[in-house]
């Protein structure tokens, strides 16, 4: 066995020498006497040699006792220094999290919550990407990525954040001499839709009314795009109608900017979830952000008008 690998012997011979004598140094460990010797005895078979002279009336480090004792306070440091840093860790967070979100979501809702984030734990350092592609990102490297839309890939852990809800909106210049009274006016009306079908493509939507049973109907694309930002200015232009997160036109619901079409019938919402790959241990600063993230999704995804 090495001379230093019980750090319970090492810090006995410190405090042996520090005290002054084997009974004050086991008064300080909150030990005993007999533990406390039996302690310095394995470590000087294991030296070889003597390292405390001891007699009734004093005791003294040999020469090689200087050198033990020297290393053994180099290896305790290292050892609190260690333990020091993991409480601190604890307590402060500190590290670098490499987080992905849908582009926007993520470029308005994830940014600003990230932001806020880092302000709390100003020790953190984040590397913001986004993808509406989201299943290979945790492959990739990333660490954790707040997504819209379902996630059928079983290999990561999605946490439920909540759900986003949905309108069916128009310019009131688009709408301006339309008559919109059912949902069959809406079909032959152009449209403008997202690509993935992860946030479900609307070429056949199903809508929902609180009073009456869902219905689908079938309509046609003048514009497909990536983005639901893209969406929302070209049907500020009057271009179509289309289905847009609620959260993201809240404002021009409000200014009627943008005014709902048949606002008792909804399309489903879509789910939000935190992502994060299925390993057992994650860090501190991956779970706390994991935990403020469902938080902060939880407050921001409430948008009743």
């Amino acid at each position: 066995m090495s001379l230093f690998d019980n750090i319970s012997q090492l810090r006995t011979l410190i405090t042996i020498v520090e005290c002054g004598s084997i009974s004050a140094a086991a008064q300080r460990l909150n030990s005993t006497q007999p533990t406390l010797s039996r302690h310095l005895s394995a470590l000087e078979s294991k030296a070889g040699t003597t390292l405390i002279q001891r007699d009734t009336h004093r005791m003294h480090l040999t020469h090689a006792g200087h050198q033990v004792l020297a290393d053994a306070r180099a290896i305790i440091g290292l050892v609190e220094e260690s333990e020091n840093r993991l409480r601190d860790e604890q307590t402060q967070l500190k590290g670098h999290i490499r987080v992905f979100a849908t582009i926007d979501f993520g470029q308005s809702v994830v940014s600003r919550m990230v932001a806020s984030f880092i302000e709390a734990h100003p020790n953190v350092s984040i590397d913001l990407s986004y993808s509406n592609r989201p299943v290979h990102m945790i492959e990739e490297g990333q660490d954790v990525g707040v997504v819209a839309g379902r996630i059928t890939d079983d290999s990561i852990v999605a946490k439920n954040v909540g759900c986003i809800q949905r309108s069916i909106v128009a310019s009131p210049n688009f709408l301006r001499g339309k008559k919109i009274e059912g949902l069959k006016d809406m079909e032959s009306l152009p449209w403008v839709t997202l690509k993935q079908s992860q946030f479900d493509s609307t070429a056949n939507m199903k809508l929902y009314n609180k009073k009456l049973p869902a219905e689908n109907i079938s309509v046609s694309s003048v514009l497909t795009t990536e983005g639901v930002t893209s969406i929302r200015e070209t049907v500020r232009m009057g271009l179509g109608i289309a289905i847009l997160p609620t959260w993201l036109v809240k404002e021009d619901l409000l200014s009627k900017r943008l005014v709902p079409v048949l606002p008792d019938w909804r399309p489903e919402d879509i789910p939000a979830h935190v992502v994060y790959p299925s390993q057992r241990m994650l860090p501190n600063r991956l779970r706390r952000f994991i935990n403020y993230s469902a938080e902060y999704m939880a407050t921001c995804l409430q948008t009743d008008l």
